[in-house]
């Protein structure tokens, strides 16, 4: 027998065609009830309570719920998260196998976790999801609240099979998401994936408060978690107790501590008060009074927590001395009632009084906060946490003279959030059209000391439709320079969030000293023009990581930029889930980096099984142009050309420099890249790029990356001296001449090469003609001179001869042969003029005969000595 309604339970059945269905009684132990109370009719299908009541199922009727609990009437509310509730299932996998097809290491342990008043995601490269299923017996929505604070993981939120939303691009802000569910079952995925490249661990989103409205009925009322209540009956939420008092499970009021103890809004047990430290107040300076004087003035953080009255505890400053107010911030001007005032139109200041602008000229507008006395109209500062639902109302940020620094805060895992608004840019009409597409610039200096795992975020929100991250500093920094340009005239918010530990705390440990320093300075002035050059892309790998992940390094290099901008862009797309419509609009805004060298990762859909390639880590490797030159070394930055292969070609490599003043961890100087740029007639003028075979991530030191690109573009231009001419050989009187170009030939471009031309000639050319006439007159001369000298001689021995007859006639030597002169010869003494000799004939008549009487004299003697002996 089951008479008591603790022994059994009711239950409806499913709805049949016309909407109808039946109340049943279920037993608590089956088989051990005979006599359940029969089946009744129910209530239509979509019947449902309203919020606060919930369906009493023996009487069928809506009842209030009592105090300390709650209901939504026809929905479902998960913020409780001390365990994983009912339903809720989590799924850890690994999509890919390592790089040789071996086992990766396991994903068992990869879960999200329940930290009590939210849900923490894995920080792994695993991929969990968490899943829970629904029936719905009419049309709902489901909508939850997460804080995404990194872009380093994958977030993603799936109903059934369609993906609803693939990530988010509200980066690091709590942020509510409302999505419509079908009527019929609906199973809901809320799946993270971690990209550990670098061996950094990410940061993991957290999730809270999921509630899911469309069921039919709820039959029973939920309590409040500790920490919250509800007071009245029929109640459709629970409130948090506030400071100083406490609650447990299912309160409908809450407790007040002890004198000597404390809590925070929400909690459920109160602790014990420390002591007052230099933490636990800040200074403020206040208003400049009538007389222009302002004071420092110190409060106590509220909710103040400590006990200042025991020994060691730190007590609160003296208010300082009244002293003259700092200027004003440039482009205002002190005012009558000692307050600043922005600068009428067509003015300008330095702070001090306004100026009216010269003529033929115009201010430039600009905001330029160097003075902390108030924190500026156009600024705002609040704190966010998504475990401390009144952080909100505590300021992130307090203003300090000469700097601004980074509020206290309820617990160190808070954001402390400091945003400025910019309504739009405009370029003075002087500079319209120089500035390369850059609309404004906005620059800041800041320091952090810290002394934990602090980390500080600088984001912009574009028109209000997302928040991305331009940049992220980890721990302690020196005081340093930060610049980002606009590119486009639109309304932006710029925010900085600063947070001293990523661990979930309750209590402030770390907020000593100055955590951080900022100064702030906007421009719209642009970067001076370079010359035109394309964007040429390098991808390096595969690499691997621990768990076999697949990924790339791509590099995007523009060597000179684009009309004047940096025109190298690298976009991380992990959090990208703009729709169709709003990409075209947003496609610049969304995580990316401009420069003159860019790298990213890039994860393959082969390296996890995505369903699309994973850009991340975006960071820019060139943000200056320092210059380019022959010689290896620049400002300090070397090139390294024995990194690559020899340049065996008579054209010098040309060096191109540059510099990114990003300091990180490892670059206290920041990043700096060197490109070789070589002359390569066998490449196309796009040309290739490479990096070191050595340091195939471009870099061996993580700080000086090095690539060379050779392309035909890098040869000189051609010029005359690059070609020679042929001359063909005289046909038919026609000859041809042809030009031909020096080889190797390491030159483009430039003046062309000539056409081959023809011209008139003759078969024998006038050079040959006068080398013949010239070469027949030297051998008639040769003869003529051969006969001479032959002639000549033949006189001579004649004469000779006749001497020696002489001689025998006296000396009685023995007679010649022969005297005789040849057919036609006459001897010279014999000669008889027929006319009267010439001068130059007498005179060599005369020399022929001294000639003839210094031999016979010679012969003479000769003949004397012979007789004598």
């Amino acid at each position: 027998m089951c008479t008591l309604q603790k022994d059994f339970y009711f239950q409806y059945t499913e709805c049949d065609s016309t909407g109808s269905r039946w109340r049943v009684a279920i037993p608590l132990d089956p088989g051990s009830c005979s006599d359940l109370p029969p089946p009744t009719r129910g209530t239509d299908c979509s019947f449902s309570c309203q919020a606060g009541m919930f369906l009493e199922m023996s009487t069928q009727q809506c009842t209030p719920c009592a105090a300390g609990s709650y209901s939504l009437g026809s929905g479902l509310r998960f913020d409780q998260w001390d365990a994983i509730p009912v339903g809720f299932t989590n799924l850890a996998s690994f999509l890919d196998l390592g790089p040789n097809g071996e086992d990766v290491q396991s994903c068992n342990s990869s879960s999200w976790t329940p930290q009590g008043m939210y849900l923490e995601s894995n920080r792994d490269e695993c991929t969990v999801s968490l899943v829970y299923v629904v029936h719905l017996e009419k049309q709902g929505s489901v909508s939850f609240t997460y804080q995404y604070p990194d872009n380093n993981i994958l977030f993603e939120f799936y109903v059934s099979i369609r993906v609803l939303q693939h990530g988010n691009t509200d980066v690091l802000m709590e942020t509510g998401r409302r999505t419509h569910l079908k009527s019929g079952t609906n199973i809901l995925y809320w799946r993270t994936t971690g990209i550990l490249v670098g061996g950094k661990m990410v940061k993991p989103v957290l999730l809270r408060n999921i509630q899911i409205e469309g069921v039919a009925y709820t039959s029973e009322c939920f309590p409040c978690r500790p920490g919250w209540f509800s007071s009245m009956p029929g109640s459709s939420s629970c409130q948090p107790c506030p400071s100083n008092t406490y609650s447990v499970k299912g309160s409908s009021s809450c407790t007040p501590c002890p004198e000597h103890l404390y809590s925070l809004e929400g909690w459920a047990e109160c602790k014990v008060r420390p002591p007052c430290s230099e933490s636990d107040y800040f200074q403020i300076h206040t208003a400049c009074d009538g007389e222009g004087k302002t004071q420092v003035l110190y409060r106590w953080v509220e909710p103040k927590i400590c006990v200042e009255n025991i020994t060691g505890a730190a007590e609160l400053p003296a208010t300082g001395q009244r002293e003259p107010c700092p200027p004003c911030n440039p482009g205002y001007y002190n005012s009558n009632d000692s307050t600043c005032s922005p600068c009428p139109p067509g003015t300008h200041s330095d702070g001090t009084y306004g100026k009216s602008c010269p003529a033929g000229t115009e201010p430039v507008l600009g905001y330029e906060y160097k003075w902390w006395n108030v924190l500026p109209a156009n600024m705002k500062t609040s704190c966010l946490n998504v475990g401390n639902s009144k952080c909100d109302d505590m300021n992130g940020w307090e203003v300090a003279g000469d700097h601004i620094r980074s509020g206290a805060g309820s617990s160190d895992n808070n954001y402390l959030i400091l945003s400025l608004h910019v309504p739009g840019f405009k370029v003075p009409a002087s500079l319209s059209g120089m500035t390369g597409g850059e609309f404004g610039r906005i620059s800041f200096v800041f320091e952090t000391l810290c002394s934990a795992d602090c980390e500080l975020y600088f984001m912009m929100d574009v028109n209000t439709k997302s928040t991305t991250v331009v940049e992220s500093w980890e721990g302690s920094k020196e005081r340093q320079l930060f610049s980002h340009s606009m590119t486009r005239n639109a309304s932006v918010t710029y925010t900085w969030a600063f947070q001293r530990t990523n661990h979930a705390l309750d209590v402030r440990k770390h907020a000593t000293g100055e955590p951080d320093e900022y100064v702030w300075h906007i421009n719209l002035t642009g970067p001076a023009g370079l010359p035109m050059s394309d964007v040429v892309s390098l991808t390096v790998g595969p690499s691997f990581t621990s768990k076999g992940t697949k990924y790339l390094h791509l590099f995007n290099v523009s060597l000179c930029g684009h009309e004047g901008r940096r025109a190298a862009v690298c976009t991380d797309n992990v959090t990208d889930v703009s729709t169709k419509e709003d990409r075209g609009d947003m496609a610049q805004f969304v995580n990316s980096v401009d420069s003159f060298i860019c790298q990213s990762t890039i994860i393959p859909t082969d390296g996890r099984g995505f369903r699309m390639v994973i850009s991340s880590q975006s960071v820019s490797l060139a943000d200056t142009f320092m210059g380019a030159t022959v010689e290896a070394v620049l400002g300090g930055v070397s090139a390294e050309p024995g990194l690559f292969p020899d340049n065996s070609r008579n054209v010098p490599d040309i060096n191109f420099f540059y510099r990114s003043t990003q300091v990180t961890a490892s670059c206290d100087q920041g990043r700096s890249s060197v490109i070789i740029v070589r002359c390569n007639p066998e490449k196309s003028e796009r040309g290739e790029i490479s990096v070191p075979s050595s340091c195939p991530a471009g870099t061996c030191d993580g700080c000086t990356f090095h690539f060379l690109w050779e392309s035909a573009s890098a040869c000189p231009r051609c010029t005359p001296d690059d070609y020679h001419r042929i001359e063909g050989a005289c046909k038919g009187g026609i000859q041809e001449t042809l030009f031909m170009w020096n080889e190797p030939k390491l030159c483009i471009k430039g003046v062309s090469l000539p056409p081959p031309s023809s011209s008139p000639c003759e078969v024998i050319a006038l050079w040959l003609k006068m080398g013949l006439g010239g070469g027949a007159f030297v051998a008639v001369l040769l003869v003529s001179l051969t006969f001479y000298f032959w002639k000549k001689n033949k006189r001579l021995e004649y004469k000779y001869c006749r001497l020696v007859m002489s001689a025998n006639k006296e000396c009685e030597l023995p007679a010649a042969d022969s005297c005789g002169l040849t057919e036609g010869e006459e001897p010279d003494d014999d000669v008889v003029y027929a006319q009267k000799p010439s001068l130059l004939g007498k005179l060599r008549a005369i020399a022929n005969k001294d000639r003839e009487s210094s031999e016979s004299v010679q012969l003479n003697s000769q003949s004397d000595r012979w007789a004598l002996g």
